[in-house]
């Protein structure tokens, strides 16, 4: 088993080290496509950034595999697979909010979980059977049980067709709680459950790199996680709550028509 306190500093200063991209492109921002639809945008940050973070791994972790969002592919031999979105948040790079978010597993299990949001400088840090930390300060999920005035967070894809479907969803979710937020980055949002600042997070059809990192912060402090396959709506379904919300959550999204 590999030292995960070891990834985990790995990780931090890479995460950090991509924010400094992040931050230096601010205000000159050039879109180089688009990727499902034409919302769905991509950024020469987003490029530079998981070229930065790639090369570092293959400098000092030749042996892992890596899944990046922007299209790196590599196979490894040692157990351990970096799942990297380098820009998590494109839309909010444009129009602010946005963060690195880098995850770790071992032997297939979520392990450590760093992200780094580039627009407040605050650093997220989850490893499995640890305490997951804000700034290296503990941080716990809220102990919350009633969903009728919980604060739920979700997201949308960028596809038309799959957004009418997500809309009509959140239409029958949001009289039944608090409110609703939309933050714009899926590995925030996780971290936002993690640190109290939601109380329930769902969303559909997330990747990996987007949800990798953020779920090993919100397991680590205390939330409950499931990624699960659905067949009503875009699948996986994403969710982390606190612990109490869970079920109550997903007996709303399915009474929603979301599985």
């Amino acid at each position: 088993m590999p030292d995960l306190n070891a990834l985990a500093r790995l990780a931090v200063g890479m995460a950090a080290e991509a924010a400094a991209v992040h931050r230096r492109g601010l205000g000159a921002v050039r879109e180089l496509g688009t990727k499902s639809s034409d919302t769905d945008m991509v950024t020469e940050v987003d490029h530079e950034a998981e070229r930065l973070l790639t090369g570092i791994l293959r400098r000092e972790r030749p042996d892992d595999a890596i899944l990046a969002e922007e299209g790196t592919r590599e196979r490894g031999t040692s157990g351990v697979r970096w799942i990297i979105d380098p820009l998590d948040g494109t839309t909010n790079y444009i129009y602010r909010a946005f963060a690195v978010s880098i995850g770790v597993e071992v032997d297939g299990v979520r392990a450590v979980g760093v992200v780094h949001d580039s627009s407040s400088g605050e650093v997220f840090v989850g490893i499995r059977g640890e305490a997951a930390t804000l700034d290296g300060r503990p941080i716990r999920v809220r102990a919350h049980r009633d969903l009728s005035t919980a604060l739920v967070g979700t997201g949308f894809l960028p596809t038309p067709e799959a957004r009418a479907r997500l809309g009509a969803i959140v239409a029958r979710v949001l009289p039944r709680v608090r409110d609703i937020r939309r933050g714009g980055s899926a590995a925030i949002d996780l971290c936002s459950v993690a640190a109290g600042r939601l109380d329930a997070y769902y969303e559909f059809g997330l990747g990996e790199w987007d949800l990798s990192a953020g779920a090993v912060v919100a397991e680590s402090a205390g939330a409950a996680v499931r990624v699960m396959p659905v067949a009503a709506g875009p699948s996986p379904l994403t969710i982390a709550t606190a612990p109490g919300l869970i079920e109550p959550l997903l007996d709303l999204l399915r009474e929603a028509g979301g599985l």
